[in-house]
């Protein structure tokens, strides 16, 4: 399982700037005045040897500095329950700051590594202007330019160094994984209880009674499932509804071990953009997705009302066309024994082998009703298709010039696999590979 990594400190000293830095390339937002990351930001990197999900914690608009200072303690302290290796960051030009210590001082006392950096360290002179920092005790800290690259090549290496090997995925296994995802108090932990038949973990109507994942096997029409209760967010005090946002890293973690992802969303409140954002990490990484409208005996209803939830559902979710939707109640019971048998559709087209012969026949018969596009004058010639792997479905098509199959094309090859072979609730993956005379 890849670690998770989050970029903490004060507004404008860079973090986003070394996000897109360690990310090689620019995603976060970057302007030079405090505020400007209003969301969080994730990102897989995989352009090292071991891939990792970087975040960028930005997002503070402080009215004061003693809101800023609750705040920066909002945000280290779910940094320090949730990522795996935290990067405390600091500005060279600012010096310490009695933000910056107190902030250290939390950081300290924790067990997961913790790396001390100063950013904006241009030349000799900015250099020479760290020493305040010693004051923090730390026996080691990372000099860096973000905006530059100086240094940041030495907080990789560090960083890979603190990151375990990455155990192979046995998908031999004959399980499959179901992971609970979604927003704190959308019902996850009930609906896993009406799924096993019994109280395995503790729900009530407060969000985040879940700390941890909470994994239980069963069996099912003589088939093995592990469940995945994925944790929700604690709320304490006056802690931020944008700190709900968090919730992702809960969903990112259990999404690297899953097969299938039961995505709840709750029927009174509608769907939200972090129900979309879940559900959009899960399609991303080849999951397979449920979509489970929870609470729906709240809803007043007549008798157009599924039909219109479901447009909605179908509107908001366009990268998820015929993902199966589920309107049900965790706590009545009502339509939960309905999931189960389109897990087993779903999970039956996960590990869908097709032969290669009807591979090629499909190709070849796709090409006649739609002839491949031109590149470079030429028109481009498909030699076969095989099947790679399951879980998800992934083909590759050898092709004498891959960089000239137009997305277009991609795209009702894609379709053609979907509707020959039934791939309709599945995700699947296509390539293509060049191919030499």
């Amino acid at each position: 399982m890849s670690s998770i990594v989050a970029i903490v400190g004060r507004p404008n000293v860079g973090k986003s700037t070394l996000f897109n830095r360690i990310l090689g390339k620019r995603m976060a937002i970057v302007e030079d005045f405090p505020g400007v990351t209003r969301d969080r930001n994730y990102a897989d990197v995989t352009r090292f040897d071991k891939p990792f999900t970087l975040i960028d914690t930005g997002g503070f608009e402080p009215v004061s500095t003693d809101r800023l200072l609750e705040q920066m303690r909002e945000q280290s302290q779910l940094a320090m329950e949730e990522a795996d290796i935290i990067i405390f960051l600091m500005d060279a030009r600012e010096g310490l700051t009695p933000a910056d210590i107190e902030v250290a001082n939390m950081l300290r006392q924790v067990t997961k590594p913790v790396l001390f950096v100063v950013n904006k360290v241009d030349g000799q002179h900015q250099e020479a202007m760290t020493g305040d920092f010693y004051a923090l005790g730390v026996e080691t800290f990372h000099t860096v330019s973000a905006e530059h690259g100086l240094g940041v090549n030495d907080l990789v290496d560090e960083l890979l160094e603190l990151m375990p090997e990455k155990s192979p995925v046995d998908e031999d296994v004959k399980e499959t994984r179901l992971a609970i995802i979604g927003r704190p108090n959308v019902g996850k932990s009930s609906l896993v209880n009406r799924m096993l038949g019994f109280e395995r973990v503790v729900a009530n109507p407060t969000a985040g009674t879940t700390r941890d994942s909470v994994d239980t096997p069963f069996i099912y029409n003589k088939h093995r499932y592990v469940l995945i209760d994925t944790a929700g967010i604690r709320r304490k005090g006056r802690v931020s509804q944008r700190l709900e946002k968090y919730a992702v890293i809960q969903a990112l973690k259990a999404l690297e071990r899953t097969h299938i992802a039961l995505v709840v969303i709750d029927a009174e409140e509608g769907i939200t953009d972090q129900d979309m954002t879940v559900a959009g990490y899960a399609h991303e990484r080849g999951r397979a997705v449920i979509l489970i409208v929870n609470k729906w005996d709240l809803v007043k209803k007549d008798n157009s009302t599924m039909g219109e939830y479901v447009q909605k559902v179908r509107d908001a979710f366009k990268f998820l066309p015929d993902s199966p939707i589920h309107f049900v109640s965790a706590l009545t019971g009502q339509r939960i024994s309905k999931i189960m048998a389109d897990v087993e559709m779903v999970d039956e087209e996960f590990n869908r082998k097709v032969p290669t012969a009807a591979l090629n026949r499909l190709l070849s018969d796709a090409e006649m009703n739609h002839q491949p596009p031109m590149y470079q004058g030429k028109r481009l010639k498909f030699f076969y298709i095989t099947q790679t792997a399951v879980r998800p479905p992934s083909f590759v098509i050898f092709v004498n010039k891959a960089d000239g199959v137009h997305f277009s094309y991609q795209r009702y090859l894609m379709n053609c696999l979907r509707q020959t072979f039934g791939f309709t609730a599945c995700p699947i993956r296509l390539r293509f590979s060049d191919r030499e005379h």
